[in-house]
């Protein structure tokens, strides 16, 4: 079986997690934006950071898959919100929804993966981005807030690292059946 390990990361626990998962499993691995023909591979395994609502490279790297019949997707987003509360989990799958393929999304097995944040390494872009998501939050009601709301709050211009290596294990076994 021809296998692919395919990521998408500005800041690096996204292609951390792929790193390692393709020293795990010998499995090739390319940053999206290098790939030029997914159709070439039985099993994708794609790992994509949560930027503004979306993942990042997801559509633009499954808009290149014409036949998806013999295919095994996989997919895991990386965040910075606990993966493990189903309010987050059921914003990153409405996300999903948007951008890729009911055909493709109702095929692929789909991993949350917790990620990280460095203020100090942020774009300008970015930095700016989140100081206006946190002034926005900050008024917010406690009982209005999301997990993602709180997770802006609490990890505000702080470095901070949630990537569990361990977290992979479960991507193995599906990689494997």
């Amino acid at each position: 079986m021809n296998k692919i390990i395919i990521y998408g990361s500005i800041y690096g626990t996204t292609k951390m997690y792929a790193e390692e998962l393709a020293k795990e499993t010998k499995i090739s691995i390319i940053p999206f934006k290098n790939l030029d023909d997914i159709n070439n591979y039985d099993t994708i395994i794609y790992f994509g950071a949560l930027y503004a609502g979306g993942v990042l490279g997801l559509a633009k790297t499954f808009k290149k898959l014409k036949d998806i019949k013999d295919k095994k997707i996989i997919i895991a987003t990386v965040g910075l919100a606990d993966p493990k509360d189903e309010i987050n989990i059921t914003n990153i799958r409405n996300n999903l929804k948007v951008q890729l393929s009911k055909e493709v999304l109702d095929k692929a097995k789909i991993f949350h993966l917790r990620g990280g944040i460095d203020y100090e390494n942020l774009s300008f872009a970015h930095k700016t981005m989140m100081t206006l998501l946190y002034k926005k939050t900050k008024h917010m009601k406690e009982e209005r807030m999301t997990p993602e709301d709180k997770a802006i709050i609490a990890t505000y211009n702080k470095k901070v690292n949630f990537v569990d290596l361990n977290k992979l294990n479960d991507i193995i076994k599906e990689i494997e059946n």
